[in-house]
Formats: structure tokens, C-alpha cells, sequence
């Protein structure tokens, strides 16, 4: 059989998709389809880039969380084909398996175990491209043709293979430029989010790590706070080295710390009612600290079965194995899994303190981990952690700068959400041709 003749996998579903229309094959679009090589990258501090599937978790390749390899590996990894602008990232395994990302302008960077590389023609518009390849029509469709026992995998001839639907090459930019607008404002949104969280670390760090004002009063230099602040720090350490009246204590006094667990999964009446259940897999895309919803719901029967029951707004929500690290606020009452440290914080730290404290300590979190099969954090392990807690005035108003800026990130993570769903739902309606871009010099007027 020719390459030509070679069928498309089965078209998606009527409910799925509003207006039938003709299909093109994947690699018929492409100048080629690329996996990588099968063994894991050795990783450097330095050096080009090396691409893994978490790193393309939001649609976008994030340079800033991206690690390095050597010379000597960028060069053997690109033997088949060398990674560059206009060319789509894929990655075809694990938790973040069906996702794609551009690869960014003047960026050298080469494929980590799982991914693909996929090179379109002349064809298509890359920018269209990667939107259907992320899109939910397509996520729904190619579930069905998972292998592994172990991660979820899509093999090669299934990726050569994927159905893209047959539209001109006028009509994918025009799809591009509207829907691309809206994963512009989406980056727009995470990069601020990541300034505002970097200030509050920064803030964080000076104030409670390094303890910079006080050492600034105690060596007679001159304020960089205002007045009303700089009054409220000591102008002396302890002899155990931390501010003057301030207190040694530990996370687990100052938060309650919880765990969850899973109910039956045998038992239907414990599944898909309105009560939120978090799994560490919830917070693994997240592009912010926070969560809005989770992937699966409990009904009240199930709530009942785990001994921490409902956490409320708020609650500070710590992965604790597979892997360690994962952080969110809940923005949502929300009921967790074994899977999870749950810091609710009533007591005198907020939760923007412990956020920021978590992160910070992560390295003495990850150190107190232990297990045979997974490294994993206990409750008993984390509760005795240190953390030192300032006077009242001095925590009163750090909350006072960094909550408005933790509710910030929340406010623009709700703003993506809500116009990743508009772009999620208007995109099957604009590739079916149920909906078309109107002709129009506002690339986001549409019309029925």
C-alpha cells in the first residue's frame, strides 16, 4: 500500500464533532515525523536545551523550567533531525502524554526520551497545527489508541497517523490568528503570575531566611522598607540567631496537616457526584499555585470514607510522592487523596506564608523523604519541620503585600481557564465550519 493510500485512524465521533468533513493523515501534512532515541539524556547545568514532556505540560515550551545537555549529546540527539523554529514538539508518553508545543525562535534544543518531533509542510500553519493537536476533540479521540501497561503511550505509526481535518491554508491562519490571541493573553497571564510569585519569594526570602532587615538595623544601614515597616523588625539577633522575639517552631504546630485516601473505586456510589477529589495528577499541568477544579468528583458517600473529609478554600495543598513537590491553593472546597499533604491554616500563618515557606524548604522536605518503591514525604516526617514564626505586626503585614499579589495569580489563572475553555470550544466549531472567522480586520469576529 502506498504511503497516499494509508487510512487515517477512524474519524471522531457525531457528538464530538458538529459538522462532518474530509481527513488528511498527520505525516501527508508533514515534511516528517521524528521520534528520539530511547535512552535519557544526561542532564547538565549548562548547554542546549533538552526537551521532556513535562516541559511542554501547557502547551507551551517552557524555557525557564527546561533542563540542558552537553555539546556532545545535542549533537548525537539531532542525528535524525535537529529541532527548529516553526517545528512542533510532541510528546507521546506519560503523564503529559498528546501534548504539544512550538518550538521557540533562536533556540537550539533537542528531544528527551518520549517526545516527538513533528515538521510540518508547506501544507499547514504550525500555529493551527498545534492547536488541533491539543485540542479536547482530539484528546477524547486518541485515548482510544493508548498502548503500555505501565504510562500511557501513543506508538509512532499512531501519531503518523492522526486525523487532522482537510482545510485550506487561508482558513488555518485565519483559525490561528483568532484562537491564537486568546493562548497569547493565556502566556501573557503566566508570565505575570510567575513575576508576581517571584516577588513574593523574594520577599519571603528577605524577611524570614535571610533575615535582611534586621541584619540592615543591627550593621546601621540606612532603611529600604517604609518607616511604618522598618519599626517593626528587631535590631538584634538571639543567640540561636534569629530576630529578636521572634519564635522556633514547627509547621505541623502551626498549620493542621492532613493526609486523604481513596474511596472504593468498586463501589459507584462513592464516584461522579458534585464534591471535588484531587489527585496529585490535578496539580501536575497546573501553570499556577492554583487549583480551580480537579478531574474527578465524589459523591457525599465517598466523602465519607476519607478521615479528613472536606478541606475549605484555601487549604494548602503539598504532593507528597509521585513525585514531591507539587503545590496549589485551593480555590475550591476540595476532598484529596493518599496522595497529598493538606495544610489547612487557621492558625497564625497564613497560606501565602505557607506557600511561599513550602517552597522555600523544599530541599528539607525532599531530605526527610523515604521509600523502597518511590521516595514519599509522611505527615509524621513534615510536621516537625522548623519554621520560624515572626511577632504578629511583622507576619499582619507581609500578608498585607502578598496576598494581594497571590490573589492576582488567581485572578488571572481563572481569566485563562475561562478563555481556554472559549478556545476549546469555539475550535471544533471553527475547523468543522459550523462557525467561520468573519473577513473582517478584527481576526476575532466570528460568524454562525
Amino acid at each position: 500500500m502506498s504511503r497516499a493510500a494509508k487510512p487515517v485512524f477512524p474519524p471522531l465521533e457525531a457528538d464530538s464533532w458538529p459538522i462532518s468533513r474530509e481527513w488528511s493523515r498527520l505525516d501527508d501534512l508533514c515534511e516528517g515525523v521524528f521520534d528520539c532515541p530511547h535512552t535519557t539524556p544526561v542532564i547538565t547545568d549548562e548547554g542546549p536545551y533538552v526537551v521532556r514532556s513535562q516541559d511542554v505540560r501547557t502547551g507551551i515550551f517552557r524555557l525557564d523550567q527546561a533542563a540542558h545537555v552537553s555539546e556532545e549529546t545535542y549533537q548525537e540527539r539531532i542525528a535524525r533531525a535537529e529541532p527548529r523554529f516553526g517545528d512542533i514538539l510532541y510528546s507521546r508518553e506519560g503523564t503529559y502524554f498528546g501534548l504539544a508545543a512550538e518550538v521557540p525562535r533562536g533556540v537550539r534544543v533537542c528531544l528527551g526520551q518520549r517526545m516527538v518531533l513533528i515538521r510540518p509542510s508547506d501544507k499547514i500553519d504550525t500555529r493551527f497545527l498545534r492547536l488541533w493537536l491539543n485540542s479536547p476533540v482530539l484528546h477524547r479521540h486518541i485515548m482510544g489508541f493508548r498502548d503500555g501497561t505501565v504510562a500511557e503511550r501513543l506508538n509512532m505509526p499512531t501519531i503518523r497517523g492522526l486525523p487532522v481535518p482537510h482545510i485550506s491554508l487561508p482558513e488555518q491562519r485565519a483559525i490561528a490568528a483568532t484562537l491564537g490571541a486568546l493562548d497569547d493573553k493565556i502566556e501573557l497571564n503566566r508570565k505575570m503570575n510567575a513575576k508576581l510569585e517571584a516577588m513574593a519569594r523574594a520577599l519571603f526570602r528577605d524577611w524570614f531566611v535571610d533575615f535582611g532587615p534586621t541584619r540592615a538595623r543591627m550593621e546601621g544601614r540606612p532603611p529600604y522598607l517604609s518607616p511604618d515597616l522598618w519599626s517593626l523588625f528587631p535590631d538584634r539577633l538571639d543567640a540561636e540567631g534569629k530576630p529578636e522575639g521572634w519564635e522556633a517552631s514547627t509547621i505541623g504546630d502551626e498549620v493542621r496537616v492532613v493526609g486523604g485516601s481513596t474511596p472504593s473505586t468498586k463501589e459507584p456510589d462513592f464516584w461522579d457526584g458534585g464534591i471535588n477529589w484531587a489527585t496529585p495528577k490535578d496539580l501536575s499541568t497546573l501553570a499556577a499555585p492554583v487549583l480551580l477544579e480537579t478531574s474527578r468528583s465524589i459523591t457525599a458517600a465517598g466523602l465519607a470514607k476519607i478521615s479528613s473529609g472536606l478541606l475549605p478554600v484555601g487549604s494548602l495543598l503539598l504532593s507528597s510522592r509521585a513525585p514531591i513537590g507539587y503545590l496549589a491553593i485551593a480555590e475550591v472546597p476540595v476532598a484529596i487523596n493518599q496522595g497529598f499533604i493538606g495544610m489547612i491554616c487557621d492558625k497564625r500563618l497564613s497560606n501565602v506564608f505557607a506557600w511561599l515557606w513550602t517552597l522555600e524548604n523544599m530541599e528539607a522536605i525532599l531530605a526527610k523523604a523515604n521509600g523502597s518503591t518511590f521516595q514519599e514525604i509522611s505527615k509524621a516526617n513534615f510536621r516537625p519541620l522548623p519554621v520560624v514564626v515572626a511577632t504578629d505586626p511583622v507576619l499582619h503585614a507581609f500578608d498585607a503585600i502578598t496576598k494581594p499579589l497571590y490573589e492576582r495569580i488567581a485572578k488571572n489563572e481563572l481569566e485563562s481557564r475561562t478563555l481556554a475553555q472559549t478556545r476549546d470550544l469555539l475550535l471544533p466549531r471553527l475547523m468543522s465550519g459550523e462557525l467561520r472567522v468573519a473577513k473582517t480586520e478584527q481576526p476575532v469576529a466570528i460568524t454562525a
